[in-house]
């Protein structure tokens, strides 16, 4: 290397070294008076500092970002109001179910009333019905509009210890027209003069007789009974329903099947009673044993009667709140054929009918080889 060249460089290194002494150092940014400078259009080279492109980068980025709005915390629960499940409303009025008959089915367990175990009888022992003959008059009404639940039950055996069939049917939906509420045909009756009836003893008597007091007046006399151990007695029934004939057409069906064994039919009654007793004085000891030595005064008196029909079958004028004995047995005996053939212990339901409907089940069915007798 020559002397020139080597002055060249150590100039040039020289120069690198002045320059880098003149640049600012880490952390101490110019003044106000150099901020104005560069930007004062002089064409100075000098650096900006970070104070300056971070100021910078806020205004481009206001200008290339639309507006946000407040941005929510890092973590927010559900408000309460989101949290809280809305409350099912509970209806006013009675409450109607597609397919079954319109009736106020809460009058079929009120409050304060238990059902008996084979379903036949409403009970209680309220203080308020035995000492209030108005509050135990309305409450009379209300459960005399709903109908009992009469049915049908066939069995039959060959003496083994299993019913080869048990076959039940509901007659409840003949009580209700599926139309307007006012050709319902059921009322309340007393007893009329000379009945004999439970009218308030231990025994059936003619008296005594409230004359047209009704309904409010027996009440009133059973409350004001000073009696240790007393009921009142709600009784609902059909009437005017041709059990025989129906009897008939089911034995006759049953012997077609070729069926050997023996067949019963019968017609209960659930949901039958209502009966309201004075609460214990003491315990149910004090009351059995009052009972057994003095008797228990019995009002039987009213009676809630839900007409099948106006009469009897076979009398003129006959008008049925639904349909007759032999259009309902028409409607229904080829589910009841098939039911008893397969050995059904239960119900026959809408299902059975609308098999028998769409499908022809129980139709022409062929005579059935049950086997021996025992």
């Amino acid at each position: 290397m020559n002397k020139a060249a080597g002055h060249d460089e150590k100039t040039r290194l020289q120069n690198h070294y002045d320059s880098s002494a003149r640049q600012p150092q880490p952390g101490s940014g110019p003044g106000p008076s150099a901020l104005a400078n560069s930007h004062s259009g002089s064409g100075s080279n000098t650096v900006p500092t970070a104070e300056e492109v971070d100021e910078q980068d806020i205004v481009n980025t206001s200008q290339e970002q639309p507006p946000r709005g407040p941005t929510p915390p890092p973590y927010s629960g559900p408000s309460t109001s989101a949290q809280q499940t809305p409350a099912t409303p509970q209806p006013a009025g009675p409450q109607f179910y597609p397919g079954l008959p319109r009736l106020d089915y809460r009058h079929y367990s009120p409050p304060l009333f238990q059902l008996s175990v084979d379903c036949t009888t409403l009970k209680s022992s309220a203080e308020y019905l035995s000492t209030n003959p108005s509050a135990l008059a309305s409450l009379i009404r209300d459960l005399a509009s709903v109908p009992p639940k009469p049915q049908v039950h066939i069995t039959g055996s060959r003496g083994g210890s299993k019913p080869d069939f048990a076959v039940k049917l509901n007659l409840l939906p003949l009580l209700i027209p599926d139309v307007q509420q006012q050709q319902r045909l059921d009322y309340i009756r007393c007893p009329s003069h000379g009945e004999i009836v439970l009218r308030g003893g231990t025994k059936p008597s003619a008296v005594p007789d409230v004359g047209d007091g009704g309904l409010d007046e027996w009440t009133r006399r059973f409350v004001d009974d000073p009696a240790s151990v007393k009921s009142f007695t709600l009784v609902r029934e059909m009437v005017n329903f041709d059990a025989e004939w129906v009897e008939g057409q089911v034995r006759k069906l049953v012997a077609e099947t070729g069926y050997k064994g023996v067949v019963s039919v019968g017609f209960p009654v659930t949901h039958a009673k209502v009966v309201v007793q004075n609460p214990d004085r003491v315990n149910k000891f004090f009351t059995s044993v009052a009972t057994l030595f003095a008797g228990k005064r019995k009002y039987e008196v009213v009676k809630a009667v839900w007409p099948f029909a106006t009469a009897r079958n076979g009398e003129a004028g006959r008008r049925c709140a639904v349909v007759s004995e032999e259009t309902w047995w028409r409607q229904w005996k080829d589910s009841v054929r098939f039911a008893i053939i397969t050995g059904r212990q239960g119900w026959v339901t809408n299902e059975d009918r609308l098999e028998a409907i769409m499908e022809g089940v129980g139709k022409n069915m062929p005579t059935v080889d049950w086997g021996p007798v025992y």
